[in-house]
């Protein structure tokens, strides 16, 4: 009779410290990467942030004492680690076009952003695995060139061309969706004074207000342009899916499963796809990830005062505070998005841990 001899509880809990310490620093080192990147950007480019902000007809002592008040005259270095120190305390700087504290603009237009990259990665999802899954169990079928054929044109036709046909056709001539915007003008003008905004997300302070009328009103224009980024990260997930589970099917596991009559639906859903589910969560937080830094011309297209809007009309002004700032909450909300997903596979697989 063997016995097993399970390790310490002392050495479970230091593995365990050790792996936490091993995400923080890389969480750290990232984030210090992501300051340095956005730092460097922010001074390489041709634009005065002094000249921005008190205008070209400034006297030299204007100049120079908005320089000093800014920390332009010091060691680039230093000029860096003030940076970093603010921006870790949540200051981003002021936008020199309102005069505003950046992260508080990039709180109002986040969560507009949110909100339709999360309901586009929802049909995505929701569209994609399956079809991804029904091209895998019939390779070479008219179901799989299809699908293949869908995601094709998935990643080849430009989101601005399809939300400008999209408009075109399902707002201008069958006047199925709402137009551009959150709300029509008319609930848009109530919005502020009749609905509390608790998220942000226009859904779901409508649904907690009661005004039902605003929150189909508010269906209405997000169904198009997250239809338009469902589509594109529907594309993605359908192919890797596909990939993926067209490989696990080739494995000996399932061919034993069907030997000894196993239902296929449950060979499929149960046994494969538990073991596809693993690389695919990293699969939905890229195209996550992706929907939120890279909604930026479907935003200008439908007018959503999101924050790739905020960055676009920031850059065609110079304002660059609010640029980078922008940037590295993106880059930020990147970060946690992968740390979030590594997370979630260990707990999925767990020969991860």
């Amino acid at each position: 009779m063997t016995m097993t001899i399970s390790p310490p509880a002392s050495s479970k809990l230091g593995a365990r410290l050790r792996g936490l310490g091993s995400v923080l620093l890389s969480l750290a080192v990232t984030l210090f990467g992501l300051l340095l990147v956005t730092f460097i950007i922010g001074r390489v480019v041709p634009i005065d942030p002094v000249l921005a902000i008190v205008g070209d007809r400034a006297t030299e002592a204007q100049i120079e004492a908005t320089r000093v008040a800014l920390g332009l005259d010091q060691p680039m270095w230093q000029q860096f680690f003030i940076y970093a120190g603010n921006a870790l305390q949540g200051d981003l700087g002021q936008s020199i076009r309102t005069g505003e504290p950046v992260i508080e603009a990039v709180a109002r237009a986040f969560p507009a952003t949110l909100e339709l990259a999360t309901l586009a990665t929802i049909m995505g999802v929701l569209a994609g695995v399956p079809a991804g899954v029904l091209a895998a169990t019939r390779p070479g079928s008219l179901a799989d060139h299809l699908v293949r054929l869908v995601g094709l044109m998935g990643y080849s036709m430009p989101v601005f061309w399809l939300g400008l046909i999209g408009l075109l056709l399902f707002y201008g001539v069958l006047d199925w969706v709402g137009g551009p915007g959150r709300l029509d003008a008319a609930y848009d003008m109530m919005y502020d004074f009749e609905v509390t905004p608790v998220t942000g997300m226009i859904l779901i302070d409508t649904a907690l207000a009661g005004r039902w009328d605003m929150f189909t009103n508010a269906i209405s224009h997000i169904i198009l342009p997250a239809g338009l980024l469902g589509y594109v990260s529907m594309a993605y997930i359908s192919r890797m899916t596909r990939s993926f589970m067209m490989n696990e099917l080739s494995q000996e596991y399932i061919t034993t499963a069907r030997v000894k009559g196993m239902p296929e639906w449950r060979v499929i859903w149960v046994h494969a796809m538990k073991n596809v589910a693993v690389p695919l969560i990293t699969v939905v937080a890229l195209s996550y990830a992706y929907l939120l830094e890279g909604s930026v011309l479907t935003e200008t297209i439908f007018a959503w005062p999101g924050l790739g809007s905020y960055i676009t009309d920031a850059l065609l002004v110079n304002d660059m505070p609010a640029v980078l700032g922008g940037t590295v909450v993106v880059g930020v909300a990147f970060v946690l998005l992968n740390l979030f997903s590594d997370l979630l596979y260990k707990l999925v697989d767990p020969r991860a841990r």
